[in-house]
């Protein structure tokens, strides 16, 4: 791996050392998070620059773990690692569809930092920090805002909103990156959230296997293992972000009894083609997790130069059904805007349909095949009585 250059407390540039790739707290502190940072590291475009610029003047901020931006390509402005935590200039242009609260979370807000959008579920939202801020965040509009991770007190009405809504049975733990808390607040409010009956059980949304893999110690898991039912909810990208270590990672919660489920963000010029998404999708099945969702990139203002066509995800979806496993292949997603929920979207498969006895469904294989589905005939002789 190449050396990795961060700010240091002087405001200059620093060698990290090795220790600095093993503990992640080091990795948190050496974070890159200035343009000079930046330009001692990579060969910034003009474009990036600006946008770099953009980003310290008051825009969605810059972060970036020397781990994650060791996976950078430093000379080619088109690695897929780098477009996903490289600002560029384009994030100052709002495109059609813009949204700065696409998913209508502020109007769904229930208690403090607690979202509900479905009858059953709710979205707890602990801290607004992460260790890398990815360019496509959904909530661009207020992570990195500095207020950083909430106590159990400033917590507690939300809590107090679940015990009086026991319809409310899964709760999703996210920010910001509830994993760049501390263990002990981790285990602080997954321990309340146990404390509460009608939860069955808890997601934890966190990019940190992806992007700081060093933070999935055994205390942390241990400490995710405060609630009895927690689920591992991430966002791996491109096959490159499968390293060893994030590979080390995902096994560790999973040997702690921690299923891992991915969620991966369509985004254009970086997974945007079916060759690149089954090496990923294969190479999480290998690394014991789950290839749950393929999400449209949510219409976050300033993003669209990132997020692709519909018709792409459907086409890949196409592209990939028989080629790859069932086990490994994803829905494809969209959150509709506004929080109006999500919609699995597909390839069409139902060719026509015959309402004349026998009902007749005719179905697309992925080879491209006809074949006839005939429905049982309502008039057939039913089971003999016993």
């Amino acid at each position: 791996m190449r050396s990795l250059v961060s700010l240091g407390e002087s405001g200059g540039p620093e060698q990290a050392t090795l220790s600095d790739l093993t503990d992640w707290r080091a990795q948190v502190r050496n974070a890159v998070t200035s343009l000079e940072g930046l330009e001692a590291a990579i060969q910034l475009t003009d474009d990036e620059r600006a946008g770099v610029t953009r980003a310290l003047s008051g825009g969605f901020p810059l972060s970036i773990t020397p781990y994650y931006l060791g996976l950078v390509d430093a000379r080619d402005p088109a690695c897929p690692i780098r477009r996903q935590c490289v600002p560029r200039d384009s994030e100052g242009h709002e495109g059609r569809g813009d949204l700065r609260d696409p998913l209508g979370e502020e109007a769904h807000t229930v208690a403090p930092h607690l979202v509900q959008r479905y009858p059953d579920r709710a979205l707890l939202l602990v801290n607004d920090r992460c260790s890398v801020y990815c360019r496509f965040c959904t909530r661009s509009r207020m992570v990195g805002q500095g207020g950083g991770a909430r106590s159990l007190a400033e917590l507690s009405p939300a809590f107090a909103y679940l015990r009086a809504h026991p319809e409310v049975q899964d709760v999703i733990v996210s920010g910001g990156d509830p994993l760049v808390m501390s263990d002990a607040r981790i285990a602080g409010v997954l321990g309340e959230l146990a404390s509460i009956e009608s939860l069955l059980y808890v997601r934890v949304a966190s990019r940190t296997p992806v992007t700081l893999p060093q933070r999935i110690t055994d205390d942390l898991c241990r400490a995710l293992r405060t609630h009895h039912a927690p689920w591992l909810m991430t966002h791996f990208n491109h096959p490159k972000e499968l390293t060893p270590l994030a590979r080390a990672a995902c096994a560790r919660l999973a040997d702690h009894g921690i299923p891992v489920m991915n969620q991966t963000v369509l985004l254009r010029s970086v997974n945007d083609d079916a060759s690149t998404l089954e090496a990923l999708f294969r190479g999480l099945v290998r690394a014991r997790v789950r290839p749950y969702y393929l999400l449209q990139m949510d219409p976050v203002r300033g993003t669209s130069h990132l997020r692709t066509p519909l018709e792409t995800g459907i086409r890949i979806m196409g592209e990939l059904q028989g080629r790859v496993s069932g086990i490994a292949l994803p829905k494809l997603i969209v959150d509709t805007p506004g929080g109006k929920g999500k919609v699995p979207v597909g390839p069409e498969t139902i060719v026509a349909r015959s309402e004349s006895t026998p009902r007749t469904t005719t179905l697309r294989t992925f080879r491209g095949e006809l074949v006839d589905y005939l429905d049982p005939d309502p008039h057939d002789p039913k089971e003999p009585t016993p």
